[in-house]
C-alpha cells in the first residue's frame, strides 16, 4: 500500500510540472541593459495575446554584459522548464563581443545580437537597414527617422518601443530584411559577428515567437 501511494504521489507531482510547462514555449531573455533592449522585450512579452498568455511565458532580466552568458546558463540550468534560453545585446563598445556569442552558443544559449546597435533592427520596421558603423550614428539616423515616421522624438528609454514599431512600422518585413541582409553577409563569407555591421539576428528570436502566436489569435 505505502509502495502504491508514493507511485502515486510521483504521478501527481510529475503531472502538475508538466502542466506549470507553456505548451508553446517559456523564454528566458537576458539583456544588458535596463533600458532599450529590456523594454523592447517587455513590449513583445505584453503584446502576446490573454488568452495565450498561459502557453507562452517570457521572463526579461539584466545582466551585466560579461555575465550574459553565465546568467543564461545559471537560469536555465535551475529552471529547467525556461526552455528557450536567450541573451540580447549590442556590439556597440564590447570588446569581446565574438567570444561571447560562441560560448553561448557553445552552452546551448541562443543569441540575438545586433551590429552596431539594437536601433538597426528597429530601423528595419521602417524599411531599410541602413550601412551604419557605429552606435553613433546608428541611433542619430533611427532617431531622425522615426521622428519623420510617427512624429515624436525617439528616447531609447521608452517603454512602449515594442508597440509603436508595430503601429507605424512593419514587423514581417523586419524580419525579412534583417534575413536578408544576414543571408548577404554569410555569402560574402563573412562568419564573426563583430565584422557583420550592419546586422542583427534579434529577428530570429521574433519571428520564432511570431509563428508561435499568429496562427492561433
Amino acid at each position: 500500500m505505502a509502495n502504491l501511494e508514493r507511485n502515486d504521489s510521483r504521478t501527481i507531482r510529475g503531472q502538475l510540472f508538466k502542466q506549470r510547462i507553456p505548451k508553446l514555449g517559456y523564454y528566458f531573455i537576458v539583456t544588458d541593459t535596463k533600458e532599450t533592449e529590456q523594454n523592447y522585450m517587455l513590449g513583445l512579452r505584453d503584446s502576446i495575446p490573454k488568452e495565450l498568455q498561459g502557453k507562452i511565458v517570457i521572463k526579461v532580466c539584466e545582466a551585466k554584459t560579461v555575465e550574459l552568458v553565465s546568467e543564461a546558463i545559471n537560469m536555465a540550468s535551475l529552471q529547467p522548464q525556461y526552455g528557450e534560453p536567450w541573451i540580447v545585446f549590442d556590439r556597440d563598445q564590447v570588446k569581446d563581443f565574438d567570444r561571447i556569442i560562441s560560448t553561448a552558443l557553445k552552452n546551448g544559449i541562443n543569441v540575438g545580437w545586433s551590429n552596431p546597435c539594437i536601433e538597426i533592427w528597429f530601423n528595419t520596421y521602417f524599411g531599410s537597414m541602413p550601412a551604419y558603423q557605429n552606435s553613433m550614428s546608428c541611433c542619430s539616423g533611427f532617431a531622425q527617422k522615426f521622428a519623420q515616421v510617427t512624429g515624436q522624438k525617439y528616447d531609447k528609454a521608452d517603454k512602449a518601443i515594442y508597440q509603436k514599431l508595430c503601429r507605424y512600422g512593419d514587423e514581417q518585413q523586419a524580419i525579412n530584411i534583417a534575413q536578408r541582409k544576414l543571408d548577404e553577409h554569410t555569402r560574402d563569407g563573412t562568419n564573426e559577428p563583430s565584422k557583420m555591421c550592419p546586422c542583427t539576428t534579434v529577428h530570429v528570436l521574433i519571428e520564432e515567437i511570431a509563428k508561435k502566436v499568429t496562427p492561433l489569435h
